[in-house]
């Protein structure tokens, strides 16, 4: 546990960067929804979920087939292959990201004791990999979300 006395505050510049990230709607997110869409699966975004008494909004859901997704970026959520530790305002970052990683633990716990199928996928998985995992849920939940092809893309 950090101290006050240890904190230092952001500088402004700094703020404003992270004032400007996105919480949802990311580009990683976008390019696997684009895939999953043209592929013709359908689905919510950014639902909120109230399970084991927590607010959780997986980036992409599949409600019939209670399949939640969420994509990950490999700083916010310390990727063990790309996560790196902050070398500036430790004491400000890593408990940060360490109780980012403990929420994510949380509500993966809560969702799939609530029935659901989490996938956490990495920003650097390439959306094709991505897409094939949630597939692969999406099989094996035994639930038919694809629509009958249509003419037009024929």
């Amino acid at each position: 546990m950090t101290r006050a006395a240890d904190f230092t505050p952001p500088t402004p510049g700094r703020s404003r960067n992270m004032a400007a990230i996105k919480r949802s709607g990311t580009e990683p997110e976008r390019l696997v929804r684009s895939a999953l869409h043209r592929q013709g699966y359908r689905f919510r975004k950014d639902l909120p979920l109230r399970e084991g008494g927590m607010l959780i909004r997986p980036d992409i859901v599949f409600t019939r087939a209670r399949v939640a997704v969420f994509i990950d970026g490999c700083f916010w959520h310390s990727c063990p292959e790309h996560g790196a530790a902050p070398r500036t305002n430790s004491t400000y970052w890593n408990p940060k990201l360490a109780g980012n990683a403990a929420r994510d633990r949380r509500q993966t716990l809560a969702l799939q004791a609530s029935g659901w199928m989490v996938l956490r996928i990495w920003e650097h998985d390439s959306v094709e990999a991505a897409c094939a995992a949630i597939v692969a849920a999406l099989r094996s939940q035994r639930t038919r979300t694809i629509p009958a092809p249509s003419a037009e893309g024929s």
